[in-house]
C-alpha cells in the first residue's frame, strides 16, 4: 500500500518540481546546490544557489549536479533532494516521512543511470520508488488521452534532453531522446558571443538572451538587446548590442536535432497511428515550447497541428503526481 505522502518528482537538468495530490506543485526550484569545498556542507539549494553562480568565494561552489537528465553527481544530487524535502515539508505541513515518490526518467537513460536515480530517492527514506518515463509523464500533464486506443505524440523540451514519444493504450509505442536542450541553446548562445565579439557572458545571461530575443527558425522583426560581459582581450567589462538573428543562427544546430528526433520518431510510428497524429496533432512542452516561434517553426516543418501544453513548465512534475494513481491502480490489478 502506499504510504500517506505521495509525491512525484520532476528532476530536471534544470529545475526540480515536486507535486503532491493534495497540494499540487508545491516547489518549483532550479536544480543548483552550493557547496563549501572545505566541508562538504551545503550552503544553499535552488533559487539561492543559481543566484550564487558566478558571485562566490572560491571555497563556495554552485553545482549542477544533474546533466542531461540523469544524476552526474550522486553525492550533491541526494544532499539537494534531502533539502528540497526538508524545505517541501515546512512550508506544506506534510509529513516527509517514508513517501512514496514517482520519478520521471528519459527514455534513453541506462538500466546503471535509473538505478542512481532510485538509490538517489531511497537514500532520503522513500517507502517506495516508482520510475515513470518522461514522455509518459509530460502526456499524462499535459491532459492528453494517453490510456485510450489512439496515438497522442509529445515533444517535451527540457533544459538537458529533449524526448519525443507517441503513447498509445498507456505505453510508449516509439520514442527518442537526444540529450540536448535549453541548457544548450544557452551554451552556444555564450560560445556565439566569444567567437563572433571576444567576450564572455555567464549563463544567466545567456538564459535571459535567449528568453528575451531567442526566436526558432522562423521569420520576424528582427530584435536587439545590450549584453553585458568581459572583453577577453582587455578584461574589462564591455557592452555590446545582439541582434535576435544571430542567436536564430546560433541556436540552429540545437534546434535541428530536435526536429531530427522528431522525424525519427514519426518515420518509427505505425501506419494505424499516424493518422491519429493528423488529425490530433502534436503537443510541445518543457520550457523549450516557449521559445519564440517554436509552436510556428515546428508546425510548418512536419505538417501537422502543434499544440502547446496548458503548463508547459509543470507539465512533466503534473503527470508524475498523477501518475500515483495509474500505478496505484496497476498494482491492485496484479493482486
Amino acid at each position: 500500500m502506499f504510504s500517506n505522502t505521495e509525491i512525484g518528482i520532476d528532476l530536471g537538468t534544470a529545475n526540480i518540481l515536486i507535486y503532491t495530490k493534495s497540494k499540487g506543485i508545491i516547489l518549483n526550484e532550479p536544480a543548483v546546490v552550493a557547496l563549501d569545498t572545505r566541508t562538504n556542507a551545503v550552503v544553499a539549494v535552488g533559487n539561492e544557489a543559481k543566484n550564487m553562480i558566478g558571485k562566490t568565494p572560491k571555497n563556495i561552489v554552485p553545482v549542477r549536479p544533474l546533466k542531461n537528465g540523469v544524476i552526474a553527481d550522486f553525492d550533491s544530487t541526494t544532499q539537494m533532494l534531502t533539502a528540497f524535502l526538508k524545505k517541501v515539508g515546512k512550508k506544506s505541513g506534510l509529513s516527509m516521512r517514508k513517501p512514496s515518490v514517482v520519478v520521471c526518467t528519459p527514455t534513453g537513460s541506462t538500466a546503471v543511470e535509473r538505478r542512481a536515480i532510485d538509490n538517489a530517492i531511497k537514500s532520503f527514506g522513500a517507502k517506495e520508488v516508482h520510475l515513470i518515463e518522461e514522455p509518459i509523464a509530460a502526456a499524462i500533464g499535459a491532459d492528453l488521452p494517453v490510456s485510450e486506443p489512439q496515438a497522442s505524440m509529445i515533444v517535451d523540451i527540457g533544459g538537458g534532453t529533449s524526448e519525443v514519444g507517441i503513447i498509445s493504450f498507456g505505453g510508449v509505442v516509439t520514442s527518442r531522446s537526444v540529450r540536448v536542450g535549453g541548457d544548450h541553446i544557452d551554451e552556444e548562445i555564450i560560445q556565439y558571443i566569444k567567437k563572433n565579439y571576444n567576450v564572455l557572458i555567464g549563463e544567466s545571461t545567456a538564459e535571459k538572451i535567449k528568453i528575451e530575443i531567442g526566436y526558432a527558425l522562423i521569420n520576424h522583426p528582427e530584435q536587439t538587446m545590450e549584453v553585458r560581459g568581459r572583453d577577453l582581450v582587455t578584461g574589462l567589462p564591455k557592452v555590446i548590442t545582439i541582434r535576435s538573428t544571430e542567436v536564430q543562427s546560433a541556436i540552429r544546430e540545437v534546434l535541428e536535432t530536435i526536429l531530427h528526433a522528431i522525424h525519427d520518431t514519426l518515420e518509427n510510428c505505425p501506419p494505424e497511428l499516424s493518422g491519429d497524429i493528423v488529425d490530433q496533432g502534436i503537443t510541445i512542452t518543457g520550457g523549450g515550447a516557449l521559445l519564440h516561434g517554436m509552436q510556428d517553426w515546428l508546425s510548418g516543418e512536419i505538417q501537422v497541428p502543434v499544440h502547446i501544453a496548458p503548463n508547459p513548465l509543470e507539465s512533466v512534475a503534473i503527470g508524475t503526481g498523477r501518475s500515483l494513481k495509474m500505478i496505484q491502480k496497476l498494482q491492485k490489478a496484479a493482486k
